[in-house]
């Protein structure tokens, strides 16, 4: 990180990576480098409402632990919402939000919605949790590399998100896709990008370090 001149980043993880997370949020806060992010998956599989996996539980113990203060990037897999109308969707999503946020809160950090597809990565589904949590302090990060069936939409949906922007990590877009593709190689991100622009946002833009077939840097 500090040979590419990067100082901020987001901590994504599989379980895999939990013996070693206290040692790198230490280590990262050692070298001067900010993690400004924890990312944490909601599975109905795994998590209900007051009841979070063995996993995210160690989440927030680690956090605990090595006094983390950021942000929690939150996404919710459709398993969690299935087979509900959207008003239960609705109502289910702001119980764990709600709980999340409390939990986070206690340790000074806040809760970010990440879109990761289906019901909870729709940003006005987002925005209907966040209306109605108002003594929440909750934002929202959206991922250009999910953003592909919403191309059309963007302006307005900026235009929606814009109050509640905290991060927008980039991608190249292409309709026809593929999912991941190199900023700059696309025919959309750069006018999305100049739109975010002149309405005024000034959160941080991420990338992701999104391959498995090469080393990221």
């Amino acid at each position: 990180l500090k040979g590419l001149g990067i100082a901020k980043y987001a901590y994504d993880w599989r379980e895999k990576h939990l013996s070693s997370m206290a040692e790198e949020l230490r280590l990262a806060k050692r070298n001067g480098i900010e993690v400004n992010a924890i990312w944490l998956w909601i599975d109905g599989n795994s998590d209900t409402i007051h009841g979070l996996s063995s996993s995210n539980k160690k989440v927030f113990s680690i956090i605990e632990e090595v006094g983390y203060k950021g942000q929690l990037w939150v996404g919710i897999n459709d398993n969690f919402l299935e087979n509900l109308s959207d008003a239960e969707a609705l109502k289910k999503g702001a119980e764990m939000i709600a709980f999340l946020s409390k939990k986070a809160n206690a340790l000074d950090c806040k809760v970010a919605l990440y879109n990761h597809g289906g019901w909870f990565g729709e940003p006005q589904n987002q925005i209907k949790i966040i209306e109605v949590l108002p003594n929440e302090e909750l934002g929202i990060v959206y991922n250009f590399h999910h953003a592909h069936e919403q191309i059309e939409v963007f302006p307005e949906l900026a235009t929606m998100m814009l109050p509640y922007l905290w991060n927008v990590n980039l991608n190249g877009l292409r309709k026809e896709g593929p999912k991941i593709l190199t900023i700059g190689e696309g025919d959309y991100e750069k006018e999305m990008i100049a739109l975010l622009l002149e309405k005024g946002y000034k959160g941080n833009f991420g990338i992701l370090g999104h391959v498995e077939d090469a080393d990221v840097e």
